[in-house]
């Protein structure tokens, strides 16, 4: 078809169609891929057939979405009646958006929940800045979405003949619910199922026809696409007060109430033995189970052990809830007796043991010593050795060993440059210092991939030590193991992550020890975590204790 037949400007020189044509009240659209033949560029070319009065209302609406600069949408250089009245045509000149059509790209499968909330966030975006200027956008479907090679995702089709606000948010949630799972809810049968709570609930909200119930702008889904779904704990929890290390803190609290001669509330008790099993009420301990009338303690208190020792290893090694644990059965029907006489048990063992040894060591340290001086001062033919100042020398050993514990920290801070604004987790810094593994800070939960949801590359940390110190490595403690982090250091608490160089890196499992290949006099100190691990919902991690060690 030739500019001549369709009564376009010779500017104009159509190439080929491109997308089905488009019925309206008042007539019918084609389009086309065409050549501006004045500044050679590729552009998309609307033409509606009958031109005159009939086509003057969308004329009208893609000279106001010329006003519009958004990459959402494509921009409108040029509408016109054309010529010949009601025998010529109208057109509307688009920008061509290069790159892969919606539904081209969803031929190879659904999109992950990350890439269609981008798409959508985006595409979102550009809609409510139109609804904005009071355009009703129209057209969106997946033949007109496009993906840009840039990541970005544009509209060809603007504006549509005809359209609504609410049309173009119905429009938005189908188009969200067919990148999540290849196909739409419109035919008989059941709908597609998206397997994220959220976003089902905002293709409902999309797409209700209900006042009260349906989504109020486009501006407001852009926004509820924004969010991340995050978890401030990185691992799962069993009630409100417990964390990611509760059996380290239940432990705790059972050996302090040890101590103070204080027994449980029974009224907090679950039903006894035998009975329904009921979740514990937060802050208690587990119920003690009443020994039978034939029961000898003797022989019971190995097969508590056993099973105290096989629960504490299964917490240690993934601190994941089994469903008879969250039902308040099994474990929690253990007696907390048993386990404090099998600490104390250990205890009476193993001291006088440790001591033994140490006793054996220092024997034959001695021995051998006494005996190298007495054989060379009673051969004959040798020389007694020159006295030495061994004690001096002694003497100003012992403040460098009293100077090897941990450098105080003055405080610390998240330290967030490649951040969105948004907290992470920052009240919990001072539980990273304070000298109890079991309280954290921990990361935010990231989702889709252990480098940070792949938004960003790091966050961490920084130490100030009150002045500028000589430090020579830092000892780490999570629990979460296997994150990866980087030691750095600074003359400043803020700025660049560049500006604090990189003074020791490894993987952290439990408690590791990052030296410094040579001490670094500095005053602040940044532990830069750039690997999560898997965590409920997505990666996290967490800092349990951080101990700068000084040089020397």
């Amino acid at each position: 078809m030739t500019s001549t037949i369709t009564g376009l400007p010779d500017r104009y020189r159509p190439l080929d169609e491109i997308g089905p044509e488009e019925r309206t009240d008042s007539g019918v659209i084609h389009s086309w891929r065409a050549k501006d033949r004045i500044l050679n560029r590729d552009v998309a070319i609307r033409v509606h057939v009958p031109g005159g009065p009939p086509a003057r209302a969308w004329i009208a609406r893609a000279l106001t979405a010329g006003g519009l600069a958004t990459p959402a949408l494509a921009m409108v250089y040029d509408a016109s009646e054309g010529t010949g009245g009601e025998a010529g045509v109208a057109y509307v000149v688009n920008e061509w958006i290069d790159g892969q059509t919606l539904a081209e790209r969803l031929e190879s499968g659904p999109m992950d929940e990350r890439q269609a909330r981008t798409v959508l966030r985006r595409l979102a975006e550009g809609v409510a800045e139109a609804h904005r200027v009071g355009l009703a956008v129209g057209g969106l479907g997946p033949e007109t979405v496009v993906l840009r090679p840039n990541g970005l995702v544009g509209l060809r089709a603007v504006p549509a003949a005809a359209g609504s606000v609410q049309e173009d948010i119905a429009a938005l949630g189908a188009l969200l619910e067919y990148c999540l799972t290849g196909r739409t809810s419109e035919g008989p049968g059941p709908g597609p199922v998206i397997a994220a709570p959220d976003l089902a609930a905002l293709v409902r909200r999309a797409r209700s026809t209900e006042p009260g119930a349906r989504l109020a702008s486009a501006a407001a889904m852009a926004a509820l696409l924004a969010e991340r779904p995050r978890s401030h704990s990185s691992v799962p929890v069993r009630d409100r007060d417990e964390s990611d290390s509760g059996w380290l803190r239940r432990l705790r609290e059972h050996r302090e109430a040890e101590q103070s001669g204080a027994r449980p509330d029974a009224t907090q008790a679950v039903a006894p033995v035998g009975g329904a099993p009921h979740r514990l009420v937060p802050g208690t301990l587990p119920p003690v189970p009443p020994a039978p009338a034939h029961a000898e303690p003797r022989h019971a208190e190995p097969q508590h052990a056993e099973a105290e020792d096989a629960w504490l290893e299964d917490d240690r090694r993934d601190d994941v809830w089994d469903d008879d644990v969250l039902a308040g059965d099994d474990h929690d029907d253990e007696d907390d007796e048993p386990r404090s006489s099998t600490s104390r048990r250990l205890l009476v063992i193993g001291l006088p043991l440790a001591a033994l040894v140490v006793v054996v060591l220092l024997a034959l340290w001695v021995g051998n010593n006494l005996l190298s001086v007495s054989g060379e001062v009673d051969s004959p033919g040798t020389t007694p050795p020159a006295p030495t100042s061994s004690a001096p020398a002694e003497d100003s050993a012992a403040p460098t060993s009293a100077a090897a514990g941990p450098v105080a920290l003055a405080g610390g801070a998240v330290f967030d440059p490649f951040g969105d604004g948004e907290p992470e987790n920052d009240d919990e810094v001072p539980a990273s210092f304070d000298g109890d593994p079991a309280t954290t800070w921990s990361t935010l939960n990231y989702r889709g991939s252990a480098d940070f949801g792949n938004l960003k590359p790091g966050v961490g940390v920084v130490y100030d030590l009150g002045s500028a110190q000589a430090v020579g490595g830092v000892t780490l403690t999570t629990s979460t193991p296997g994150i990866a982090v980087e030691v750095r250091t600074g003359d400043a608490p803020d700025g660049e992550l560049d500006s604090f160089a990189v003074a020791a890196a490894g993987t952290v499992d439990g408690t590791a020890e990052l030296a410094f290949e040579e001490p670094v006099t500095t005053q602040y100190v940044l532990v830069w975590v750039t690997g999560l691990v898997p965590a409920e919902d997505g990666f996290a991690g967490t800092l349990a204790e951080v101990a700068v060690t000084p040089a020397g």
